[in-house]
């Protein structure tokens, strides 16, 4: 098990960013954590994106899902370790709860970080709370 970190928010950017490791004694192959992301009622769609921050292994990588009602979206980040995230996805899924879900592909710790980000219809930032539910 692992807990979820808030690493801090990019003033200038306004960007939420939160970060953990995954199975830190790599003997789960399928672990798989899941977090909650609430936005105000003000938002037209959520943002999110992942990168993996452990160094490059062979076949191992991270993956987000990120479901609002019945949509649901997923990124990789294709190589680890280089410092760039997976591609963005988004819902437009207006205000309420998102689920986000992080899984890797085989055994072995991960590290990643998890970019989200609540957005009016006018590409404006909007109110964005998170709540970590389980991961294991």
């Amino acid at each position: 098990m692992f807990t979820l970190t808030a690493l801090g928010f990019a003033g200038a950017g306004h960007a939420h960013d939160a970060g953990a490791t995954m199975d830190p004694d790599g003997n789960i192959a399928s672990f798989t954590g899941y977090a909650q992301v609430t936005c105000s009622l003000d938002t037209h769609r959520l943002i999110a994106s992942v990168q993996d921050t452990s160094l490059p292994q062979a076949n191992l990588l991270v993956n987000l899902q990120m479901i609002k009602g019945i949509n649901a979206i997923s990124t990789t980040d294709p190589v680890s370790g280089d410092g760039v995230p997976s591609p963005e996805v988004s819902i437009a899924g207006g205000g309420g709860v998102y689920l986000l879900l992080v899984n890797k592909t085989g055994p072995g710790p991960r590290s990643f970080i998890v970019s989200y980000h609540c957005m009016s219809i006018n590409n404006e930032h909007t109110n964005t709370d998170i709540k970590v539910n389980q991961f294991q």
